[in-house]
């Protein structure tokens, strides 16, 4: 019985996916599929667009000032690092 299964499987799979070698390298779908992808991203720019202005507006931070902030305080970190290293040279010389 496991073995008529196997060989069912294996047919099943050769025939879709000859199917879908066919169907897959087709224009039309290859069109069809490009311009749905195109919506797609157009859309999700509209939405963060549109999301940024709603937190703008509402005078809270938007995920570039959470960046920008996050990149300062990282700056700030490398600073206070190399001051704490320079200290401890300093200290050590006395």
């Amino acid at each position: 019985m496991d073995e008529n299964i196997k060989k069912g499987f294996a047919a099943w799979e050769s025939a879709t996916n000859k199917y879908f070698e066919e169907v897959l390298t087709n224009p039309a779908v290859l069109k069809s599929l490009g311009s749905i992808m195109s919506s797609g991203m157009s859309l999700m720019a509209m939405r963060s667009k549109a999301a940024t202005a709603v937190w703008g507006a509402l005078g809270l931070a938007t995920k570039q000032d959470q960046e920008r902030t996050l990149h300062s305080l990282n700056q700030l970190q490398t600073l206070v690092m190399d001051l704490e290293e320079k200290i401890e040279k300093v200290s050590e010389r006395r």
